[in-house]
């Protein structure tokens, strides 16, 4: 069997195994990475929970880690083309064969009174992979919640909370607190927590889980805080001022992320790392995070945002009314069925002068039809193309040069986008 056919076999198993749905819980997960040998504490990790922004502060982290000589490891969800975008070293996604060892590793052991889900059985293959490679630092992104995630079961050098929303209700909770008491479970015991969340019932339950478990706590707008300037911002941080920060990312809300990776490093070089601030600087510019407000060609404009629950579509609506109201707006657009699809295409359909509804392939997704009624309230100009490729080959060709185009609403719709755009090079091109 070649590289090829084994990986794709890995992939198959693993993918697979989402029939068995979402179980929060550490027995598994702590069952196989002792058979694995406990990589996880063979190196410094940072655990990074929340709604939004977790993955674009996570990766700015390892960035900085990076180019400041450290071997770092990166482990993100949910991938946007390929398996391998969840498990990085020294930002490059692992190789094929990579996955493969990592595969009959995990599947080799013994792994309790079930079998792991698809996110246990990824969780222990990037853990493995990190030991294998012996990366120093590990920048580790939640699934979901905190308490009862696979990745709960490291021990980390700093806890970063991005902010907290309404969201997978079902297994977190119906109210804002019983969702914070979630993914406050991955503060520990002395390890500092850095946080963006700004509702005071939220503040409070982290405050208390924080201060049961003797772990310093920093909160964005009180113990560290910005300014925006032209084009820059100045940082006013836990003992540093910062001036003229940049970050690669679009949108203002970057911004507010850049400060949770600023607070971040400052507690890290407490903790006797040299991060300096040019590396720092320079790591915050390098950083690229595909899919959020990410723009692939210039004319017509085409930007992939995932833009995957109401607080992610608010941002990107801002984005649009700030950068592009001179242009007409063609919005494509897919959301999935545990997402608020009302208040997402309230926010972004007011911008646009066209709308064409999709679906992902992924079997969460809603049907098209579901959100016309709500759509069409708001728009006349909308079609529904079920098959997100058609749904963005149409938008491009009904498109003028100076016209722009938005693919939102879900990562797995823009998955689908950048996976078109890769194999077919030429539809960015149309109008170049």
């Amino acid at each position: 069997m070649t590289t090829k056919d084994s990986y794709n076999s890995c992939l198959n198993t693993i993918y697979s195994l989402r029939r068995y749905g979402i179980i929060l819980g550490l027995d598994t997960i702590r069952n196989i990475l002792q058979g694995l040998g406990n990589p996880q504490d063979t190196f410094n990790s940072i655990h990074v929970a929340g709604t939004n922004g977790k993955g674009s502060i996570a990766s700015a982290l390892a960035t900085i880690l990076y180019i400041s000589g450290y071997n770092v490891g990166l482990y993100t969800s949910p991938h946007l083309v390929s398996f391998n975008e969840r498990i990085c070293i020294n930002n490059r996604q692992v190789s094929d064969e990579d996955v493969v060892a990592s595969y009959e590793a995990v599947k080799s052991v013994h792994n309790g009174s079930r079998e792991p889900t698809f996110f246990e059985f990824a969780t222990a293959m990037a853990f493995y992979e990190f030991g294998k490679k012996n990366v120093d630092w590990a920048v580790i992104e939640t699934g979901m919640g905190g308490r009862l995630d696979a990745t709960n079961i490291i021990k980390p050098a700093l806890s970063i909370i991005t902010n907290i929303s309404l969201e997978h209700k079902t297994f977190l909770g119906n109210t804002i607190v019983e969702i914070t008491r979630e993914k406050g479970g991955i503060i520990k015991n002395k390890v500092p927590v850095v946080t963006g969340v700004k509702q005071k019932n939220a503040i409070s339950v982290l405050k208390t889980i924080a201060d049961s478990k003797f772990a310093q706590f920093h909160r964005f707008g009180e113990a560290f805080r910005i300014r925006r300037t032209n084009g820059t911002f100045n940082y006013f941080g836990l003992e540093n001022v910062w001036r003229n920060i940049q970050t690669g990312l679009n949108g203002v809300h970057q911004i507010n992320n850049a400060a949770l990776v600023l607070a971040s490093c400052e507690i890290l070089n407490k903790n006797n790392l040299d991060l300096t601030l040019q590396h720092i600087k320079d790591g915050l510019v390098q950083n690229r995070w595909p899919g959020r407000l990410e723009i692939v060609s210039g004319s017509p404009l085409i930007l992939l945002d995932g833009a995957h629950n109401f607080i992610a579509a608010r941002n990107l609506a801002g984005y649009l009314s700030e950068n592009l109201s001179d242009r007409n707006i063609t919005l494509v657009i897919g959301i999935l069925d545990d997402k608020p699809c009302a208040s997402m295409l309230k926010s972004l359909i007011p911008l646009c002068s066209k709308v064409i509804l999709t679906r992902p392939k992924i079997d969460r997704a809603l049907p098209p039809e579901k959100l016309y009624p709500i759509a069409r309230k708001m728009i006349s100009d909308i079609h529904i193309i079920h098959d997100v490729d058609k749904a963005v080959i149409h938008a491009i060709e009904t498109a003028s040069p100076k016209d722009a185009i938005c693919i939102a609403g879900s990562l797995y719709v823009v998955g689908e986008a950048k996976e078109l755009f890769e194999k077919n090079a030429d539809l960015l091109s149309k109008n170049q």
